[in-house]
């Protein structure tokens, strides 16, 4: 498992408007990677709309909210739209990202873990928790950053 101090592993992702996202075009900022197995899954919709609630107060602090989940682009569109999500939603389909980071245990989403990284502006990783509590995690991520 990523631990603090490990440079965080690259990625190019589409999220749900078509958009891809690299790790390193966020260089000289915090990233905060919220990774939820599938976009219906339960507590989703608490979890999103407390990163999203709280999306300026992380800007403020020079943070850039990315979630990542194993849904398809379409899917992840349905529900940015749906809950009116204001931060991308990247597409792991086939579970590159989430497995490089440990976020998932096998290629069930079942069976994934819910787990949040924080990336410093250096692309090191600053926090990696895993089994992440989904209504409390936005919060307490905001509360720590520098």
């Amino acid at each position: 498992m990523l631990k603090q101090g490990d440079v965080a592993p690259e990625f190019a992702v589409k999220d749900h408007t078509g958009k891809t996202h690299r790790l390193s075009d966020y260089r000289g900022k915090n990233v905060v990677l919220w990774f939820y197995p599938k976009a219906d899954t339960p507590g989703c919709t608490a979890e999103g709309c407390a990163f999203r609630d709280h999306k300026a107060q992380y800007e403020q602090k020079g943070t850039v909210i990315l979630g990542i989940s194993f849904d398809t682009p379409e899917e992840n569109q349905a529900f940015a739209k749906k809950f009116d999500f204001n931060f991308p939603l990247l597409c792991d389909v086939d579970r590159t990202v989430g497995l490089a980071y440990g976020a998932a245990d096998d290629a069930k989403a079942a069976n994934a873990r819910r787990v949040g990284v924080v990336i410093g502006p250096d692309g090191k990783v600053k926090e990696w928790h895993a089994k992440v509590d989904a209504r409390a995690f936005p919060q307490e991520a905001l509360s720590r950053l520098q």
